[in-house]
């Protein structure tokens, strides 16, 4: 690991992941391997036991806002997310090596980053509203509609018959 680089384990909240496509090439470019990414993040997710709280994938990096994994540790979720990427695309190397982790502790950052994602398309000027861009969960969040990748919010806990979403319970355990 590089000298100077700190993650953040097991601090019960949330982690804003953001890493990128080798020298920022344009590898996510098309909707096919956007859609891809997806469901990559669906299986690791199913695998390694995480929420999704958002998501957005561009045409050269990709957003996250995950909850700590269940099973293993967030750079476990990372390397095999971008690995079952990469094992399925042809270009080489896929990725850049390194990825940027945020935690997120506070509800007010949370919801930052959030609409972060949910705006990152509009702000590059690839759509003019956030609803246009498929791959992210911002469609999820402004209609309750389910996509490839579930995410977990009140509309998950409802469908589910909770009142709180998983990742609000598992806070309050934590407390």
């Amino acid at each position: 690991m590089p000298r100077g680089l700190v993650r953040y384990e097991h601090t019960g909240g949330f982690h804003f992941l953001t890493f990128s496509c080798f020298h920022r090439f344009q590898y996510l470019g098309t909707g096919a391997a956007r859609n891809l990414f997806e469901d990559a993040l669906e299986r690791v997710r199913h695998r390694y036991r995480f929420v999704v709280a958002g998501y957005v994938v561009m045409p050269e990096h990709v957003h996250l806002l995950i909850g700590e994994p269940q099973k293993g540790l967030v750079r476990g979720v990372v390397h095999a997310l971008k690995l079952s990427v990469a094992k399925r695309r042809p270009e080489r190397p896929f990725w850049q090596g390194r990825y940027y982790d945020y935690p997120v502790l506070r509800h007010e950052k949370h919801i930052e980053k959030l609409r972060y994602i949910h705006r990152n398309p509009v702000d590059r000027g690839l759509v003019a509203k956030p609803e246009d861009w498929p791959w992210s969960s911002f469609r999820h969040y402004a209609t309750g509609m389910r996509g490839t990748v579930e995410i977990e919010s009140q509309w998950t806990a409802a469908r589910r018959g909770n009142l709180l979403p998983e990742y609000l319970r598992y806070r309050e355990k934590v407390k």
